[in-house]
């Protein structure tokens, strides 16, 4: 029977998980009190940071989309600004309406895909970058039998990498994607679908749609 399956390890009504990323947190040495704001992009950097150091909640922080933004408060952040887009560029030009002359730390992954740090910096925002988290292919995944015609949802460039080196693309799947950018990291032989929005709910939404 075909299913929808996510390539992760959030649980949400009728969808199969297949845990396909493992996180790893890299503790810094930071001294938050040399800034005046604090970028999120990703609830795992607000994960990574958590873990090493509470001076960062009493940074005002600036993030990308609600959902991150309710984690990052979940854990004591101080969030003063939520960006609407979900898209890093496009969060970018809406920093550069809020952030003037603060001196800003943006948390980040190993791997980045949005030009965000560029985009500020360029136009005179005091920014600076510290890896906190990178992602990796979970080394531990157990064997799982995605049924024919099922709908395959990839939420990052990360996913559609481990994916493919645990599984072979069948001509009867269907490609959800969470956006442009993702997609773009797709081998030519998948035909795919963009979510309406940058969210894992839409993302759902669609492969229902697909599923009918």
């Amino acid at each position: 029977m075909a299913k929808i399956y996510a390539l992760n390890d959030q649980i949400y009504d009728g969808v199969e998980n297949i845990p396909l990323l493992g996180i790893n947190y890299l503790p810094k040495k930071i001294d938050f009190s040399s800034y005046d704001a604090l970028i999120f992009t990703s609830k795992n950097a607000a994960y990574s940071v958590d873990s090493f150091n509470q001076e960062w909640k009493r940074v005002p922080a600036y993030v990308i989309a609600p959902k991150t933004a309710k984690e990052v408060q979940k854990l004591g952040g101080n969030v003063v600004f939520t960006g609407h887009s979900g898209h890093g560029q496009e969060f970018a030009n809406e920093l550069l309406k809020v952030l003037t002359t603060q001196r800003v730390l943006f948390l980040k992954a190993k791997k980045v895909l949005s030009d965000l740090p560029n985009i500020l910096k360029e136009n005179g925002i005091d920014i600076e970058s510290i890896t906190v988290y990178e992602t990796s292919c979970n080394r531990l995944l157990k064997k799982y039998d995605i049924e024919k015609d099922s709908v395959i949802i990839f939420s990052s460039p990360s996913t559609i990498e481990c994916f493919f080196t645990y599984f072979t693309w069948d001509e009867s799947y269907k490609a959800v994607v969470i956006g442009g950018t993702t997609a773009k990291y797709l081998p030519k032989i998948v035909s795919y679908t963009i979510a309406e929005a940058t969210s894992m709910e839409e993302c759902i939404k669609k492969a229902k749609e697909l599923l009918i």
